[in-house]
């Protein structure tokens, strides 16, 4: 199995392309093993290469309010006062640690997307 580190867009391009190929192979055979690797090498590089920044926190919350099918008075368990919710939600208000905790704990969002400041926040 020769397999070599992705270090330009054409490497990167021959991976996934011999991925797509390998997409069917089964785990644990020669092929299943290669497209392990591949997988790992182009993870790597896309790490490097077209690095993903966090969601605002307010997307994510209302992002995870429509995979659920949650209204805003849904959130006041975790945000407080439906008023509260809304200002939250309108950016006019940030989050506490308290908000923060409870909305990971009761949507699964990423503590680490809740924690960072809202853009329009900041200019503030």
């Amino acid at each position: 199995m020769e397999i070599k580190p992705i270090r330009t867009k054409l490497d990167y391009r021959a991976a996934l392309k011999e991925i797509e190929s390998l997409m069917t192979a089964k785990s644990g055979s020669a092929e299943g093993e290669r497209l392990d690797v591949l997988a790992t090498l182009v993870e790597a590089y896309e790490a490097r290469h077209f690095p993903m920044d966090l969601p605002d926190p307010v997307e994510a919350i209302r992002f995870s309010m429509e995979l659920a099918g949650l209204a805003p008075k849904d959130l006041v368990p975790m945000i407080g006062r439906i008023n509260r919710v809304y200002e939250v939600l309108n950016r006019k208000r940030p989050l506490t640690l308290k908000m923060i905790w409870r909305l990971h704990r009761g949507l699964g969002i990423p503590a680490e997307s809740l924690i960072k400041q809202s853009d329009e926040l900041r200019a503030a």
